[in-house]
C-alpha cells in the first residue's frame, strides 16, 4: 500500500519534480558544457534557451493572475519546455529562428500605399500620386517633402523591405 501511494503522489505532483529538473538543472548542466566546448552551436543552442526562459518567465509574471486558473499550464510550461530542451528537437533554436530573432533583429517593415477604387473617388485621373504630393506639400511644404523623399531613398537602401500597394475593390463605400 505504501508503495502506490507514493507513485500516487509522484503522479499527481509529476510538473512540480520534473518541472525544476527540465527548466533549470539540466539545462544549466548543459550550458557549462557548453561553454567549455569549442562548439558554438550548442552555445548557441542554450543561450537561445535561456533568452526563451527568460521570456516564458515574464509571460507568467506578467500574466499571472489569468494563469492561475488555467489548471493545465505546469503540464504545458513543462511540455514546452522539453520540447525546447531536449536536443532531439531543437525547440529552442526553432523558435527563435522563426519567430524572436524576426521580431527583435529585422522587424518587418511594410509601406502601405492605399488607393481605393470606386465611383466616387477622390484620385480617379491620371495624375493621382502628383495630385497626392502636390496636397502633402500645401499642407507640409516643399522641404518637408523633400525630407520625406530623402528618408524613403535611404530607406530602400539600407534595409530590405517589402513594400505593398493595397486596392481597395471594395465599392461599400463609396455608394
Amino acid at each position: 500500500m505504501g508503495a502506490a501511494s507514493f507513485l500516487k503522489v509522484v503522479a499527481k505532483n509529476f510538473d512540480v519534480l520534473a518541472g525544476p529538473i527540465v527548466t533549470l538543472a539540466y539545462p544549466l548542466y548543459a550550458s557549462i558544457h557548453a561553454i567549455e566546448s569549442k562548439s558554438p552551436v550548442d552555445d548557441q543552442q542554450w543561450l537561445t534557451y535561456w533568452v526563451l526562459y527568460s521570456m516564458i518567465t515574464l509571460f507568467e509574471l506578467t500574466f499571472a493572475k489569468l494563469i492561475e486558473w488555467l489548471p493545465f499550464w505546469s503540464y504545458a510550461k513543462l511540455i514546452l519546455t522539453c520540447w525546447l530542451v531536449l536536443p532531439y528537437f531543437s525547440g529552442a533554436a526553432y523558435v527563435y529562428e522563426h519567430f524572436v530573432r524576426p521580431t527583435f533583429v529585422n522587424p518587418p517593415t511594410i509601406n502601405i500605399w492605399h488607393v481605393p477604387w470606386g465611383k466616387k473617388d477622390r484620385f480617379n485621373s491620371s495624375s493621382d500620386i502628383l495630385t497626392a504630393a502636390e496636397k502633402y506639400m500645401e499642407e507640409n511644404g516643399s522641404e518637408a517633402f523633400e525630407r520625406l523623399i530623402n528618408k524613403a531613398k535611404r530607406e530602400s537602401r539600407t534595409r530590405n523591405s517589402n513594400n505593398f500597394m493595397i486596392f481597395d475593390d471594395d465599392h461599400r463605400y463609396y455608394d
